[in-house]
Order: structure tokens, then C-alpha cells, then sequence
């Protein structure tokens, strides 16, 4: 089941440097979601200012709940990077399903 994953930073003083200091971890468990399947894709969302504001993620996960457990090892969610959360069951379009 695929799932758009909204997430969204702390907006506090602290929030930028958190992001930094978790994003190696972050990005390591991004490469291997993406290569157990779990991550189709991913971005930083930004704001006018090109600063990085949060996350947007489309996954794969068998159920919601294997999702949940997923966010609760997630480095920015482990570090308190993102602060809100949306998820939204999705389906990607068939030109973009791996072939």
C-alpha cells in the first residue's frame, strides 16, 4: 500500500540545526528504504527562501501500521526534525510504477 507522507519541520530557533544534525542518519535510512522498496521517492519541501521547511515521501508499506512502526526508528522522527505529520493513502500513476 502507498502512502504520501507529509512531514513537516519544528518551526522554532532550534528546528534548522536539528535537521543537520540528524540528516546523514536521515539520508542513510532514506538509501535503504529506497533499496528495500519501502521509499519511491523523496524531497525536501522548501520555502521562499529555499530553506529547507520539511519532508514529502511516497512509500510502500504493507499496512498503515507497518508505516507507523517505520516512523518511530525515522531519524528526523527519533530527533524531533519533523513536527507534524500528514499521511494520505496513495497510488502512484502506472507510467511511474518500477517496470
Amino acid at each position: 500500500m502507498q502512502f504520501l507522507v507529509k512531514a513537516f519541520d519544528g518551526t522554532d530557533e532550534a528546528a534548522p540545526q536539528r535537521r543537520l544534525d540528524a540528516r546523514e542518519e536521515h539520508l542513510k535510512s532514506t538509501d535503504e528504504m529506497a533499496k528495500s522498496g519501502n521509499t519511491i521517492c523523496a524531497a525536501a519541501m522548501l520555502d521562499e527562501e529555499d530553506k529547507m521547511i520539511g519532508s514529502v515521501l511516497i512509500v510502500d508499506f504493507a499496512s498503515r501500521a507497518e508505516l507507523d512502526q517505520w516512523l518511530k526508528v525515522e531519524p528526523y522522527m527519533v530527533h524531533h526534525v519533523w513536527q507534524k505529520i500528514e499521511i494520505t493513502p496513495c497510488r502512484l500513476g502506472p507510467m511511474f510504477a518500477k517496470k
